[in-house]
């Protein structure tokens, strides 16, 4: 695995789920389902001693590590959720899965999130006709995400059709002739991931 990959199996191995569909990390998981380190295998089938606290910040680390945020911009997120309308963990999760780079990754652009996070970051996407590079940029209903020009060339997007043909876009966006629109707001079943919002949601109301 590159560099990133490795970085993100031993991540995933840490949180204990998969947080990429890579299939390098599937495999990683399958073939050392414990913890990094040299304790990892040792502790392997004994059962979780955490406390509530430590459930919640497991979820959080969780949480942060799919979506590759850092602390303070995680934080952000929450606290903006918070002020919205609603159940405050389902508009975190909506907040993190409008992400133009997580967009970007939904779409079959990219592999994995941290491979769509740098493609953005290139100027490889353009929204509404319009370069964006903004990882964190928040796409609306009825945007419309595509390949630059100069970029469809480029060999990362070599297998891009083949690729496009096994990925399962989810409801709320829609894909064709490699462009992507934004059809609704993510709701449901297209909110659920590896980690539990309602506990992310605990852990900062209890600090």
């Amino acid at each position: 695995m590159g560099k990133t990959l490795n970085k993100l199996g031993k991540m995933s191995r840490r949180e204990g789920v998969p947080l990429s569909t890579s299939s390098s990390i599937l495999k990683l998981m399958a073939k050392r389902p414990y913890p990094p380190g040299v304790h990892g295998k040792k502790n392997m089938g004994r059962p979780s001693r955490l406390s509530v606290y430590g459930q919640q910040l497991r979820e959080k680390q969780k949480a942060k590590r799919l979506y590759g945020m850092m602390e303070r911009q995680f934080r952000n997120y929450f606290a903006k959720a918070e002020k919205m309308e609603g159940n405050t963990g389902e508009q975190l999760c909506r907040l993190l899965e409008l992400r133009l780079d997580n967009t970007a990754f939904r779409l079959g652009f990219a592999k994995t999130r941290p491979q769509a996070r740098q493609m953005v970051s290139h100027g490889m996407f353009t929204v509404n006709g319009i370069k964006v590079n903004i990882p964190s940029y928040q796409v609306r209903v009825g945007d419309v995400v595509g390949l630059r020009e100069n970029k469809k060339e480029k060999k990362v997007f070599s297998d891009l059709s083949d690729r496009l043909k096994t990925t399962t876009v989810p409801g709320w966006l829609h894909m064709e002739n490699n462009v992507g629109k934004v059809v609704s707001i993510p709701a449901g079943e297209d909110l659920k991931e590896v980690f539990d919002p309602k506990l992310i949601v605990e852990f900062y109301s209890m600090r």
